[in-house]
């Protein structure tokens, strides 16, 4: 069964680390771009980081440049991403994309909740 399956998320006090897992399952995910997109009520979908096939290149929002990292390990089919010095603006749903660059498979994950209170 293909899927992606995300984990790590939680509450968190501002200024604390998170880091959240994007593990895939019945496919190999060092084949396709990786992103994290973030969501809030009532916004559009934003993307906040993303990873390329190889690993060799990685691009960020400007709003979680220098804090976040995205990050794989190819051998555990996983793609993660360090979120450090997290503020209240940080909370929303966390999602995993997976991008075979030029053809059209896609994969989503289900998403996860990252919350930023004191």
């Amino acid at each position: 069964q293909v899927q992606l399956v995300e984990s790590g998320g939680g509450l968190v006090q501002p200024g604390g680390s998170l880091k959240l897992s994007c593990a895939a399952s019945g496919f190999t995910l060092s084949r396709y771009a990786v992103s994290w997109y973030r969501q809030v009520p009532g916004k559009e979908r934003e993307l906040v980081a993303i990873i390329t096939q190889t690993g060799g290149s990685t691009n960020y929002a400007d709003s979680v440049k220098g804090r976040f990292t995205i990050s794989r390990d190819i051998t555990k089919n996983t793609v993660y991403l360090q979120m450090n010095s997290l503020k209240p603006e940080d909370t929303a749903v966390y999602y995993c994309h997976a991008d075979r660059v030029l053809t059209s498979v896609r994969y989503w994950g289900q998403g996860i909740q990252v919350t930023v209170s004191s």
